[in-house]
């Protein structure tokens, strides 16, 4: 054929990369692995087999970890952990620094590597993976040079184990070990079972870079050896990326082990094309989006959302544009798309798609003509669907495209929002404006406009509901692996009754007010419990005070319920919600001799305590309304032309469980950070100072706050924080009390994976401003949205 007619048809002939290198360094090994533990590979024990999935044959040899293995992994991290905080973090910056060099010199061995164990294309490792790979020691490198200026009120969690997925191995590993180490941590790391391999090559990489033995560890396995690892007593933070389904049995694992936790796990993202956007632009960013590693990626763009006025025309370009797609050998460098990782992912790709057509779908395929014996799938489009089909709700993972049609933005909107996921979304329209009002509307993590998979080591990534909680990447990605100096060496509650010994004395109510029951407050208005009954509360001397109701699930589910109707407030303006808190704190100085009297006659502290318990807790309110429009995002300027804005938002609808110490400072500390930031509030106060509670709420009434922003349950603690926990509308828990309260928030949280912000039991001295009140309660009553603006033509 002549140069003409390649330029006439525009085909294009093989063009093969080489794996002679990765062949020779697999060669290197005889293609068999042990661990890497303590700065060297242990002997290989051969049980699993890593595949090539373009061809299904054997590329090596790997040892399946037992518990012995993680307990070594583990010490020999441990052992480390002292000396790898003492470099300092300008020590370890020089060490991430060798890493990212490292990993530029064998840029082409690790995407090649990383193509043959994965089975993506090599455009992708090389253009995309590798890189990033690089750009993220880069930055943590940074991170860990201003470690002691930027963070000098926290200190590194310790062994940390991290579990990475299949679908971006190499890259995984990067996001996750990069700020650990950079941090003062330590790592043990179970890489996936069918894609290990860049992994263990990683491993002599930094070995030859002259990383401290023991700092980075490497175990490779099933999901048992995860398992060993999540369980290990000796492992003080989990970061696991994967399915939603593995990250709830997680959570329930590590309830009340005191472990930090960090999931990014499943998705089901929207891609919402306006009637105004640029089309051509946003049939390349549907490719991207879905067919970029086989649709095989977390925050995929599965579900496409096209304006009804451009719907028919968006698809049959897009059917056409599918039909250039080339679906080949994954080294060949003209490949769009490569296999999927496995036989057991191409079958349950083809099964979903099945289910998708008796269900109603109409599927559109492009044929394939590909090597023999690979798991290649073709891209798919289903048009035709149903929101609540099957391939609308369910996280596919693999190159399939649902497709539905929307009229307006408020619907644009109800469909995106119709997921139990959470994770990522892509809007496109040439109207700034449109795209700006629809991004905060979207529950997702992240958001991209006119853009989509754009990832950068300096933007957080991450999710909210079922998608996860906690950020990789960036100024948000570090706090995942500090915890605050303050929680070093604090002393457990005692949780021993604060009433003295001694029968309490049922004599007539103090005042005289032998009839008062004191109500629940839901929605802005007083309430008698569903089951109209009550519980005596009584002075720390042991007279019987009044009764208050005794709240039951009923009486959760209504507040929930009224807390779910005050959407409102966080839409309200940050100054309306410093204005509240303003208010309240002038209602409660107005009373300020009350409740002093109320906290000493319920607590017995001296009246001098009790009077400084509400200055501290008006102090507080202050604070929070002063934070209220000032606790703002931020700019970042990733290596591309745009910006990615990152935005503190409410997280929701929180559910309160507060101590019985110093009742009104601790629940003014609790309630009053997540007011500030727009959520609302269910709030179970103690119950041996409940009282003090039920008369706030009277300060409540005259503050001008909507109603339902704040509801209050007193009743028994653990029975209500059962319900709060178990119930699917309350988006996080704040616990503090007893180490079983921990325990059982964080162990019945995981039915819509609430974030849980608990004590373990740790007693907090709430007059302490460093444990009391400031940035990690803000942080904690937020999640950060990051939405990426691309400028320019």
């Amino acid at each position: 054929m002549s140069i003409s007619t390649y330029f006439d048809t525009m085909d294009y002939g093989p063009a093969p990369e080489s794996d002679k290198d990765a062949r020779a360094w697999l060669a290197s090994h005889e293609a068999s692995f042990g661990h890497f533990i303590a700065g060297r590979f242990t002997q290989p024990g051969g049980q699993l087999e890593d595949l090539d999935p373009a061809s299904g044959k054997r590329l090596a040899h790997l040892t399946q970890g037992s518990a012995a293995d993680v307990d070594a992994a583990v010490n020999a991290a441990q052992a480390a952990l002292a000396s790898w905080q003492a470099l300092g973090g300008h020590g370890r910056a020089r060490h991430l620094y060798a890493l990212a060099r490292a990993v530029q010199r064998h840029a082409r061995l690790l995407a090649v590597l990383e193509t043959m164990d994965n089975g993506k294309p090599l455009r992708e490792s090389r253009d995309v993976d590798v890189p990033l790979v690089a750009r993220h020691f880069y930055h943590y490198a940074g991170w860990a040079q201003l470690q002691e200026s930027e963070f000098p009120d926290h200190v590194p969690v310790g062994v940390v184990g991290q579990i990475v997925p299949w679908n971006f191995p190499l890259l995984m590993l990067a996001w996750k070990i990069a700020p650990a180490l950079a941090l003062g941590n330590t790592v043990v790391l179970k890489p996936a079972e069918d894609t290990s391999l860049t992994a263990l090559l990683f491993a002599e990489l930094a070995q030859q870079a002259g990383l401290p033995a023991g700092v980075l560890n490497i175990v490779t396995g099933d999901g048992s050896t995860g398992a060993a690892i999540v369980a290990h007593p000796g492992i003080q933070k989990i970061a696991f990326t994967g399915s939603t389904e593995v990250g709830r049995l997680i959570r329930a694992q590590t309830a009340g082990s005191g472990k930090s936790l960090t999931l990014e796990l499943g998705g089901k993202s929207p891609f919402i094309v306006f009637d105004d956007a640029d089309i051509d632009a946003a049939i390349e960013g549907v490719v991207d989006a879905i067919w970029f590693n086989q649709g095989q990626v977390c925050c995929a763009g599965s579900r496409l959302l096209v304006q009804e006025g451009i719907h028919d025309l968006f698809i049959a370009r897009l059917k056409k544009r599918m039909e250039k797609l080339k679906v080949g050998a994954p080294l060949d460098k003209c490949s769009d798309m490569g296999a999927l990782v496995s036989p057991v992912q191409l079958e349950r790709v083809r099964r979903l798609v099945e289910q998708g057509v008796r269900e109603g779908a109409q599927c559109h395929q492009v044929a394939l003509d590909t090597p023999p014996g690979g798991c290649f799938y073709p891209p798919t489009l289903l048009t035709g669907v149903h929101p609540a089909a099957t391939v609308a709700t369910e996280e596919i993972f693999g190159p399939v495209l649902v497709a539905m049609s929307f009229r307006t933005p408020d619907e644009a909107v109800q469909l995106a929002n119709n997921s139990r996921y959470g994770l990522a979304a892509s809007i496109w329209s040439e109207t700034i404006g449109l795209a700006l009002g629809v991004a905060p509307q979207l529950k997702a993590g992240v958001v991209w406009i006119n853009s989509t998979n754009q990832f950068d080591a300096a933007v957080g990534f991450g999710g909210v509901r079922e998608s996860g909680y906690g950020r990789e990447g960036g100024r948000e990605g570090c706090y995942e692996y500090l915890k605050p100096r303050h929680r070093l060496n604090r002393a457990q509650r005692n949780t021993a009754s604060a009433t003295p010994a001694g029968a309490h004395k049922d004599s007539p109510l103090q005042g005289g007010l032998v009839d008062r029951t004191a109500k629940l407050y839901i929605g802005g208005k007083q309430v008698r419990p569903d089951g109209e009954v009550s519980m005596a509360c009584y002075a720390a001397s042991g007279e019987r005070l009044e009764d208050v109701g005794l709240g039951n699930r009923k009486d959760i589910r209504n507040a929930v319920a009224a807390a779910v109707k005050a959407g409102g407030w966080s839409n309200a303006t940050a100054h309306r919600r410093a204005q509240g808190l303003y208010y309240i704190a002038e209602n409660l100085s107005a009373r300020a001799d009350e409740f002093a009297r109320r906290i000493a006659l319920t607590t017995g502290v001296s009246a001098e305590a009790a009077r400084a318990e509400v200055d501290a807790a008006i102090k507080r309110l202050f604070s929070y309304g002063a934070w209220a429009d000032k606790y703002d995002g931020a700019v970042h300027q990733p290596p591309l032309r745009g910006v990615a804005l990152a935005m503190p938002e409410a997280i929701g609808v929180v559910g309160v469980v507060c101590p019985e110490e110093q009742p009104l400072l601790s629940f003014i500390s609790l309630v009053a950070p997540l007011v500030a930031m727009g959520n609302r509030v269910v709030v179970v106060p103690g119950q041996q100072a409940a009282l003090v509670a039920t008369d706030l709420y009277q300060v409540l009434d005259t503050s001008d706050l909507p109603g339902g922003v704040i509801n209050i349950v007193t009743g028994k603690s653990a029975e209500l924080l059962t319900v709060l926990a178990e119930h699917d509308e309350v988006d996080a828990l704040w616990v503090r009390g007893p180490a079983e309260f921990s325990a059982t928030a964080e162990r019945l949280s995981v039915g819509n994976l609430k974030r849980c912000f608990v004590d373990h039991g740790e007693l907090t001295d709430w007059h302490d401003a460093a444990q009391g009140e400031g940035g990690e309660y803000l942080r904690q009553a937020t999640h950060v949205k990051n939405i990426w603006i691309p400028y320019g033509e």
